[in-house]
């Protein structure tokens, strides 16, 4: 990991500049390389590999399959999702509930549109969500998983943790990541609130909905995103009721 060399930079990535991935039951976008899209330009930012805003149809989704060595954040806007894994977890992740799930050493798990296999009704919505990939600090470990219920934070307008492994945010509602670099922030926003955003050598903006304005850069819509290297601190100011997810990284992955 390396943050050397910096050049101040913000920039702008359009939603409609995205790789897609259509397959009747899955609409995916991709802020970087991702399966069979591939840009050797387009492989990360700082630490994040992976920003994929995913929508799936009802009784469909990711049958079973492996990961190792990646921290995963799935981070739900609308709808649930149904987790399993082979350590053992399952659970329906919803709206204002973080999860991440350490591969380590290797896990297998799914990710389906259909809660009622667990409880409830069956119904015909989708799941729109937006999972996160990060490499971490440190191969090989123990696989994990966490979950945790921040909804009543995200009420106060501000940027929350949701996800860290910085030693600044022990203690706080975040669910922690397996590295010390790396933290996700996320904000809903009504018209005319803002946030500012962190000051770090990495950050990477995205708006998974709504509408923004971005000081010194201008609107942003859904599906949007921003990349910033050496810089931080600008207001980001909703013009619309809005969702923000913010990555803050003090590293990035090693050429």
């Amino acid at each position: 990991m390396s943050t050397v060399n910096l050049t101040e930079n913000v920039d702008v990535r359009r939603a409609e500049d995205r790789f897609k991935s259509r397959f009747g039951w899955l609409d995916s976008k991709h802020s970087f390389s991702f399966g069979q899209h591939f840009d050797r330009s387009n492989t990360h930012h700082g630490l994040l590999l992976v920003n994929n805003d995913d929508v799936v149809d009802a009784g469909t989704g990711f049958d079973t399959h492996p990961h190792r060595d990646m921290e995963i954040v799935t981070w739900v806007l609308e709808g649930s999702l149904v987790h399993q894994d082979s350590t053992g977890h399952n659970g329906i992740i919803y709206p204002g509930l973080a999860q991440r799930m350490s591969a380590g050493r290797g896990i297998l798990h799914s990710e389906k549109n259909d809660s009622w296999t667990i409880g409830g009704e069956a119904h015909q919505d989708p799941v729109h969500f937006v999972q996160m990939w990060v490499v971490p600090d440190e191969e090989s470990i123990v696989p994990g998983y966490e979950q945790l219920e921040i909804d009543h934070e995200l009420l106060s307008g501000s940027l929350v943790p949701v996800a860290s492994g910085m030693e600044k945010h022990d203690g706080a509602s975040a669910i922690r990541i397996q590295n010390k670099y790396a933290a996700l922030h996320v904000a809903r926003l009504q018209p005319g609130q803002s946030v500012e955003l962190p000051e770090a050598p990495f950050l990477h903006l995205f708006v998974p909905r709504g509408s923004v304005s971005l000081e010194g850069a201008g609107a942003l819509t859904t599906g949007d995103a921003v990349r910033f290297t050496a810089t931080g601190g600008q207001k980001v100011t909703a013009t619309e009721a809005a969702e923000i997810l913010v990555w803050e990284m003090h590293a990035t992955v090693a050429a």
